[in-house]
């Protein structure tokens, strides 16, 4: 497991000296730190730990708890295919496997070349032209399993 570097160190103590004097200062850290470096490390969690005296359990569950908050680095776009139910019974299974096969990772995986993340999501709200997906803050709808590509292909 890699430590922590130098500079990490000075942007972690920064973090937590801004917050540390305020009630609660776990969330605010936790979406600093989040915000930052694009996730919270489990190397990051244990200096955090140290640093707040909150242990790594209590850190770790409220991280993977919210869905804000990632252990890894997630993509510069995150693509998440409705599996709600006016979605699921449209296809939207066929439209998350087309996306599966396209970018070869799965649910909460990120791509190697750090564009894409695909995030398990439940309902965008968009029922009526079902199914959709969203990128980013782009909502497609009404889609077919032959236009996924060419939507992927607008953020690449």
């Amino acid at each position: 497991m890699a430590k922590v570097s130098k500079d990490e160190i000075s942007y972690l103590d920064e973090i937590v000296r801004k917050h540390s004097t305020k009630p609660g200062p776990l969330m605010p850290v936790l979406h600093d730190v989040q915000k930052t470096f694009g996730c919270v490390s489990y190397e990051a969690q244990k200096y955090l730990s140290k640093k707040l005296n909150i242990s790594c359990s209590e850190i770790y569950s409220v991280i993977t708890f919210y869905s804000q908050f990632s252990v890894k680095p997630r993509g510069k776009y995150s693509i998440g295919v409705c599996m709600g139910t006016a979605c699921y019974v449209k296809g939207s299974q066929r439209i998350l496997d087309k996306v599966f096969s396209l970018l070869n990772v799965g649910i909460g995986e990120t791509t190697p070349d750090g564009l894409f993340t695909i995030a398990p999501t439940r309902c965008l709200g968009d029922c009526s032209k079902a199914p959709a997906l969203m990128i980013g803050d782009e909502v497609y709808s009404n889609l077919s399993v032959d236009s996924v590509e060419d939507i992927i292909d607008k953020y690449r």
